[in-house]
């Protein structure tokens, strides 16, 4: 079978990247890796990495991960502040650690032991953007006491519901014929502290298995963790479904949710055999993802299939 990579558009940076080592022999893990590295570091990507949006607090909180389809170890982070490249930090979790995720305080604290680097993922623009919408949104009264005050209301109204967030997914069948998968985000801007979305829940936002293929989910990550979109996907697989099969029945775990937002999940899937399938549900314009199969000359840039709900 024919090495693949799919990416979504905001693998823009690092598509180039991985699918060089890719074609140079690399494992799927070490091509993600460093492929996701370079979309955290871009700050014109602004739902990944340095140039994420903040929580309502005007602090930037990232998650990430990866998962090794040989043998299902997962390594994963949550709500992590102040390092550059929770994708390496997942990783070490999984490859260090007897866990699969970390979170907040825990996050950084082992960050630091392993001496990943060091940033202030906060640039002046999102600082910019996260103000107007503090001077604009915030009561006046609230503004006094902040940040002691009730933040539920807020985060009901951060930004518009007919929007969902984006994230970073990368998935790859390698030369060894292993199938990996890693995600890392910034995700829901103006979120309630502490939140997480599906890309650092493994089976929510990424899964990988070797013997069938990988799955992640861009997008509304609340939807995601709701249905196990990823984890579905590979499992309809499993029971013997096609790629094509297995994704719209995932799509229709999605349909039977009741509440929440579902708007702008879009679902990223390859199996063993290189075939691939990228559908935004419910999106109103049209998207990009980056398809990179062996023997291309370098990633392309294709349509998103559309499904409305």
């Amino acid at each position: 079978m024919a090495r693949i990579l799919v990416t979504n558009s905001e693998g823009r940076p690092g598509v180039g990247r991985t699918a060089q080592m890719l074609a140079q022999g690399a494992g799927g893990l070490d091509a993600i890796e460093a492929g996701i590295r370079e979309v955290e570091a871009d700050t014109t990507i602004r739902t990944v990495g340095r140039g994420g949006w903040p929580n309502l607090l005007g602090e930037v909180e990232l998650d990430a991960a990866m998962i090794d389809g040989n043998t299902f170890r997962g390594g994963a982070v949550g709500a992590l502040k102040g390092y550059l490249h929770p994708i390496s930090i997942a990783r070490a979790v999984m490859e260090q650690l007897p866990h699969e995720m970390l979170v907040g305080e825990g996050a950084a604290r082992f960050a630091h032991e392993i001496g990943a680097e060091t940033t202030n993922n906060l640039i002046p623009d999102s600082e910019r953007v996260w103000r107007e919408w503090f001077e604009d949104k915030v009561p006046a009264a609230a503004r006094e006491n902040w940040p002691d005050v009730p933040l539920a209301g807020l985060c009901q109204q951060a930004i518009d519901p007919e929007k969902g967030m984006d994230t970073t997914v990368f998935l790859s069948l390698d030369g060894r014929q292993e199938i990996m998968a890693g995600v890392s985000t910034s995700g829901w801007a103006w979120k309630y502290p502490g939140r997480l979305g599906d890309s650092p829940i493994i089976g929510a936002g990424c899964y990988a298995d070797t013997r069938f293929g990988a799955a992640a989910c861009t997008g509304t990550g609340e939807m995601a963790i709701r249905a196990g979109t990823s984890r579905a996907i590979v499992l309809y697989m499993k029971m013997g479904l096609s790629l094509q099969a297995a994704v719209d029945e995932a799509i229709d775990d999605l349909r039977q949710l009741k509440g929440g937002l579902i708007q702008r999940i879009t679902l990223h899937a390859i199996d063993r055999n290189g075939d691939h399938r990228v559908v935004a549900v419910n999106a109103e314009e049209q998207l990009t993802y980056w398809l990179w199969r062996e023997g291309d000359d370098a990633p392309q840039a294709e349509p998103t299939e559309i499904v409305t709900l």
